[in-house]
C-alpha cells in the first residue's frame, strides 16, 4: 500500500488479550495505525459502521460476529480479513470473496499445538498409558503390561487421515518415529504424499494396516461420520484412534460400542456432542482419554496466533500478498 494501513479488529475482548500482547501491538504499530483500540463485538452497530468506514485491514478472531456482504458494503475501505485464528468458516460468507475482499487465516500457527498433541498421544497412546493410568489406580503401584494390547512405538504403522495444515504437521513430527506413516486424502496424489514421509492408500486399507490412526480431516457433507462401524470394524484389536479434529467425523455411537467392548483405544478432544451426556460410558473407561477441546492454542500458545496475523498484515501492507491466503475455490474443503 503507498500509505500506512489502517487496521481494527473484530473479535472477543480476551480473545483480543491473549493474541495481542503489548509487544505483537507494538509491532503492529510500527507500520499500520490501529483506527479503534478495542475489538469490534457488533458489526451492525452504528458506531462499528464507522470504524468499518475507515479500515483497510480488518483483524478478525475467535468471536468475530458474522461477516457478510452488507457488512462488507458497509466498509468501503476494507482491503482485506486476517483471521487470528483456525477455520474462517464459522464467522465468512463465502459470498464476500465475490466483492473482491482478500482473506488470509492463521490455521497454520494454530495447528502446531494440534499436531503436538496428537503426537504426544500418538505415543502415549502406545505407550498404554491411559490404561497404565487406569491400572495403577487399582493396584498402587504394581503394574502388569501382560494385560495390555501391543505395547511400544517401534516399527508401528500410523495412518493419518487428512493432510490438512494439522496433519501436514502431524506427518513431519511423526518422522521422528520408527514407524510406517500412511495417509488417505482424496485431494492428494501419491507423490504429495511421499513428499510428505507418507504411502497414500484408501480410507479402508488405512483402517486396516494402523496400530494408530490419527484424524485431521475437515468436516463437510461428505466426511461426516467418516469413521463409522464398518470403518472401526476393519480396524485391529487395540488399535487407537486420535481426534483432535472434528467430533462429528467418528460415528458415537458406534466408537462407543467398540470401546466398551475393549477392542480399541482411544485419545478424544473432539466428540459428538460435545460434551458428551453426563451418563456416557466414555468418561471412565480405561481404555479411553477425553479432553475438553484443548489441543488447540492455548495460553502463551495463543500469542503465536496474533504474531502471524501481524505479520500476514505486514506482508499485505507491503506488496498486497498473504503468505497464507484462503481462496474462494479451498472454502468448501475446509476444516
Amino acid at each position: 500500500m503507498s500509505r500506512r494501513p489502517r487496521v481494527a479488529f473484530a473479535m472477543d475482548a480476551d480473545a483480543h488479550a491473549a493474541a495481542f500482547p503489548p509487544a505483537v501491538l507494538a509491532e503492529l504499530r510500527s507500520f499500520a495505525d490501529i483506527v479503534h483500540e478495542r475489538p469490534l463485538g457488533d458489526l451492525g452497530s452504528a458506531h462499528a459502521q464507522q470504524i468499518l468506514a475507515s479500515t483497510d485491514i480488518l483483524i478478525t478472531g475467535w468471536g468475530t460476529p458474522r461477516i457478510t456482504p452488507s457488512t462488507v458494503a458497509a466498509a468501503s475501505a476494507l482491503r482485506a480479513i486476517v483471521h487470528s485464528a483456525g477455520t474462517v468458516r464459522l464467522f465468512l460468507d463465502p459470498e464476500v470473496f465475490d466483492l473482491g475482499i482478500r482473506v488470509t487465516s492463521c490455521a497454520g500457527a494454530n495447528a502446531v499445538p494440534v499436531a503436538e498433541y496428537a503426537f504426544a498421544t500418538t505415543v502415549l497412546g502406545l505407550k498404554r498409558a491411559n490404561r497404565f493410568v487406569a491400572q495403577l489406580r487399582e493396584t498402587h503401584g504394581i503394574r502388569n503390561p501382560s494385560s495390555m494390547p501391543p505395547i511400544g512405538a517401534y516399527g508401528v504403522t500410523v495412518g493419518v487421515i487428512g493432510a490438512s495444515r494439522v496433519g501436514r504437521e502431524m506427518l513431519r513430527m511423526l518422522q521422528a518415529l520408527d514407524a510406517t506413516i500412511l495417509l488417505s486424502d482424496p485431494y492428494v496424489t501419491a507423490e504429495e504424499a511421499a513428499g510428505l514421509g507418507a504411502a497414500l492408500v484408501g480410507l479402508d486399507e488405512l483402517c486396516r494396516r494402523s496400530d494408530v490412526v490419527s484424524i485431521h480431516a475437515p468436516l463437510t457433507d461428505e466426511t461426516v461420520r467418516m469413521i463409522g462401524e464398518r470403518e472401526l470394524s476393519l480396524m485391529r484389536d487395540g488399535t487407537i484412534l486420535i481426534n483432535t479434529a472434528r467430533g462429528a467425523l467418528v460415528d458415537t455411537e458406534a466408537l462407543t460400542a467398540e470401546l466398551v467392548a475393549g477392542r480399541l483405544d482411544a485419545y478424544l478432544d473432539v466428540v459428538d456432542p460435545e460434551p458428551l451426556p453426563a451418563d456416557s460410558p466414555l468418561y471412565t473407561l480405561p481404555n479411553v482419554t477425553l479432553t475438553p477441546h484443548i489441543a488447540g492454542a492455548l495460553g502463551n500458545e495463543i500469542a503465536r496466533l496474533g504474531e502471524m496475523a501481524v505479520a500476514e498484515t505486514a506482508r499485505f501492507a507491503a506488496d498486497g500478498t498473504f503468505d497464507h491466503e484462503v481462496r474462494p475455490a479451498d472454502f468448501a474443503i475446509l476444516a
